[in-house]
């Protein structure tokens, strides 16, 4: 059997892959792991529950509750919420484990389970990987008193609305905003904080029905953002995705604003107002080079990691910087979130514009978005992509070819025996011939 956790948590198709009986397990072992590292030894440990909108939270929801609950855990649901929302409720109310129930940008049919540790966090592999060795053991079960005890939570969610609104500070006023909230966690909050500071909101795909979550809408599916903001003459849009932890956005004339674009605008803010930790904003390999030469031109470190939230955070956790992000959105603001937040990166998108008097469109010119393809070779031992003498002799080639003004990254599939190759350079038609000319060397050398 491989790992059950994924790079987000446990994830599958509900009732097929992720069953009650699997969320049962997995909730009573997380409680002896983070139950014993928070309170579980002198006091009965607190949990926070919340779910994003799809029909199977809800029984998913009932086995995890019961499962913490038969553990002697104390458990607040909170229901429909964002996954920073319960991140920041775990935190608020000092709860040794937070859970979410979603599978985020995923289909419909598709579910997961995230847990957080006290303070809000994400797990380490570590805590992981201990809290699958301890599925199923045999334990002390509980009886009387001391099992735990189940309420339902009718503020949280307006703790979380006046917390998001206390990280704004100008009206927002004269601003027309179109969010897109994917049927999903969102459909409430995004409309409820942006109108709370003054905006004009009009809300699509914000009336979830346990079926339609991110179905042709979102932060994947951008077209009716794009649509909608020019049709209602809007200033800005933005798109989350399923459980609100990422965003995209369009400007005024209906352009893509993608989270290279959005971080640069965010890093520039923070810079200029002096509020940078170290003049250092975090990456991935993935981000564009576009990126990177902008925020050198300001004086920004970039700093890059692995691709992936968690490995974000663990490089802004490690060395104390305070802004981080990726190309799908995801923007960690570790001043007012835990995690990646994507209504706080749509508000702090507003203040911005309305701070400065600047466009979105405007703004996101700070950087120059370079050309980026993607390729997937597949079948091919990936196992070899840094060894394989003609293949490297390739890469330096192309490297050489494109100069400064171009990069080239080979990225083995964490999953699949895939090599991904990435090419950035000046020009489209630059980057697919580098990256088609590196896919036929991957597939040579490499084949399995």
């Amino acid at each position: 059997m491989g790992r059950l956790f994924g790079t987000d948590g446990v994830r599958g198709v509900a009732n097929r892959d992720l069953t009650a009986e699997v969320a049962v397990d997995l909730a009573v072992a997380a409680a002896h792991v983070l139950g014993e590292a928070g309170a579980f030894a002198d006091q009965r440990p607190v949990a926070v529950i919340g779910t994003d909108s799809r029909a199977s939270g809800e029984f998913l929801e009932s086995a995890v509750v019961a499962g913490l609950a038969s553990a002697g855990v104390d458990v607040h649901r909170i229901g429909i919420l964002p996954t920073p929302g319960v991140a920041y409720l775990t935190a608020a109310l000092e709860a040794d484990i937070g859970v979410m129930i979603s599978a985020s940008h995923n289909p419909m049919p598709d579910n997961g389970i995230k847990f957080l540790t006290r303070g809000g966090h994400k797990l380490d592999d570590s805590v992981e990987d201990a809290i699958e060795r301890r599925l199923r053991e045999p334990w002390d079960r509980p009886t009387g008193a001391r099992v735990g005890r189940v309420g339902l939570s009718d503020t949280a969610r307006a703790t979380y609305v006046r917390h998001l609104i206390g990280t704004a500070d100008v009206w927002l006023d004269g601003l027309t905003i179109v969010v897109d909230c994917a049927n999903g966690a969102a459909s409430q909050v995004a409309p409820e904080v942006l109108r709370a500071c003054g905006a004009d909101v009009i809300a699509i795909n914000a009336a979830p029905n346990g079926i339609n979550i991110n179905d042709g809408c979102g932060s994947t599916h951008m077209e009716q953002l794009l649509a909608a903001v020019v049709e209602h003459g809007a200033a800005a849009g933005f798109a989350f995705d399923g459980d609100a932890d990422r965003c995209l956005a369009v400007d005024a004339e209906g352009n893509l604003v993608d989270g290279d674009q959005i971080l640069a605008i965010l890093a520039l803010a923070r810079h200029d107002d002096g509020e940078l930790v170290d003049d250092t904003v975090v990456g991935t390999v993935m981000t564009n080079l576009g990126f990177v030469q902008a925020m050198t031109a300001a004086g920004i470190e970039v700093v890059q990691t692995a691709v992936g939230d968690r490995y974000i955070l663990e490089a802004m956790r490690s060395r104390g910087f305070n802004l981080g992000g990726e190309q799908s959105g995801h923007v960690i603001m570790s001043d007012h979130a835990t995690t990646g937040d994507g209504v706080l990166t749509a508000l702090q998108l507003a203040v911005r514009m309305a701070r400065t008097g600047s466009s979105l469109g405007e703004l996101a010119g700070a950087m120059t978005r370079l050309p980026q393809v993607l390729v997937n070779v597949d079948g091919v031992d990936k196992t070899r992509t840094q060894i394989e003498p003609r293949l490297v002799a390739a890469v330096a080639a192309a490297e050489e070819r494109l100069g400064a003004d171009g990069r080239v990254l080979l990225r083995p599939s964490g999953t699949e025996p895939v090599v991904r190759v990435m090419v950035e350079a000046t020009s489209r038609e630059t980057a697919e011939g580098v990256a088609g000319e590196l896919a036929g060397v991957v597939r040579e050398t490499l084949s399995l």
